[in-house]
């Protein structure tokens, strides 16, 4: 990868993935107050705010090194490095918040599950089957690679939709010659 390359993937993938690490971690702050379901919402919007990002990383690229062009391929795997930084800061920071601030969190999370269950009117039956579904999930989550696995899962799509979304608007092709 050459150097300028690499310097605008580092450059706005260490910016995204900081709006991600901080956000998650204000959030995280308040998350008692605001409650999981919002706490969500400000995850999904702050990953929006991140990656938008990609696109003027990709276009600092192409107006850049690229020389003012750049084909979708190549402006779509720019922008998924720049989302790969950034998600990588986004795993860390969770592993920071779940291993070190909140080695409670599953536990939390799981009542908050049960008590929306019985508030939308579940059965016993169905309070038991969440209940056993949210134990057996804890216990996978503590293996670290399945924690990781669906903690990158998280931003992927939303900066897999950015890396798309960029490449289709910054692409272009070489004019032909006459």
């Amino acid at each position: 990868m050459p150097a300028s390359l690499s310097r605008t993937v580092l450059r706005f993938g260490l910016a995204a993935g900081a709006v991600l690490a901080v956000t998650m971690l204000l959030s995280f702050g308040f998350q008692d107050a605001i409650g999981f379901d919002h706490a969500a919402v400000v995850g999904y919007t702050s990953m929006v705010l991140a990656f938008l990002l990609v696109y003027f990383g990709v276009r600092a690229h192409r107006d850049g090194a690229g020389g003012g062009r750049i084909g979708f391929w190549r402006a779509f795997g720019i922008g998924m490095a720049i989302v790969g930084v950034a998600t990588v800061c986004y795993v860390a920071t969770w592993q920071f918040v779940y291993h070190r601030l909140a080695p409670d969190f599953l536990d939390r999370y799981a009542a908050h599950a049960l008590d929306k269950a019985r508030k939308a009117g579940a059965s016993d039956a169905q309070l038991a089957a969440t209940a056993k579904e949210m134990a057996e999930f804890a216990e996978l989550y503590r293996n670290p690679l399945v924690n990781i696995g669906f903690t990158l899962l998280e931003p992927l799509p939303v900066g897999l939709v950015f890396s798309f979304v960029s490449a289709g608007l910054l692409s272009r092709r070489r004019a032909k010659p006459d």
